[in-house]
């Protein structure tokens, strides 16, 4: 199959995508249902996964992470009610799909990865586009040298979402992440205020665990 060829099955792919899976859920924000139905996913997974690429379904990436079904990202961005002048931190930037996204609707996005190898793929993938700057440190400790940011997604399900990463956010700041518990993932949302800081869920989505977010141990006698 020839380039041409392949272009137009995955915009075919990708509009199956959004029309099944984004436009038949709560995915409310006509930006992010545009943006998803123009960033090529295809280039950001392994080239083996490339025609499973819109599937609802998340796609191994390798050292035991993987990138999260379009369904489940989509829904963590949309909560984040990111606008067009937002900073933005993404945890677990991966490949770089879903910075991709952001920058297309945020002002500037902050993509953090702890893999070496995910991240050299991040910043050749995202290669020309001027407001994401890809960076490389522990997810757990979020990107301070940044801060304050008005959104922080994290784009995978987390045991608990640290204080060093809502210190981050501004102060009504946006948080939305994937939450784990007893192996159950749910999404959920909360905003940083001056008394704290506290999760909403708002859907019961699989989500993919990101590394580094165990519950510390608790002492019980």
């Amino acid at each position: 199959m020839d380039g041409s060829a392949d272009t137009l099955r995955f915009e075919e792919m990708r509009a199956a995508m959004v029309a099944s899976q984004l436009r038949t859920t709560a995915v409310d924000d006509s930006r992010v249902i545009k943006v998803m139905g123009e960033v090529p996913r295809e280039r950001f997974v392994p080239a083996a996964a490339r025609p499973i690429a819109y599937y609802d379904r998340d796609i191994a990436l390798g050292n035991g992470r993987a990138m999260n079904a379009p369904l489940a990202s989509a829904r963590l961005i949309n909560e984040a009610e990111i606008a067009s002048t937002d900073r933005v931190l993404l945890v677990g930037a991966a490949t770089g799909y879903v910075a991709a996204v952001l920058a297309e609707l945020a002002g500037s996005v902050v993509a953090l990865e702890e893999d070496a190898t995910l991240a050299a793929q991040a910043r050749e993938a995202l290669a020309g586009m001027a407001n994401v700057t890809v960076v490389e440190g522990p997810l757990v400790e979020g990107w301070a040298q940044g801060a304050p940011y008005d959104a922080i997604v994290i784009d995978g399900a987390v045991e608990f979402v640290p204080d060093a990463i809502v210190h981050q956010a501004k102060i009504d700041g946006r948080v939305t992440t994937g939450v784990i518990d007893r192996g159950v993932s749910r999404l959920a949302a909360g905003r940083r205020s001056e008394g704290g800081f506290g999760l909403v869920d708002f859907a019961d989505v699989d989500c993919v665990v990101l590394p580094g977010f165990s519950k510390p141990p608790t002492f019980q006698f």
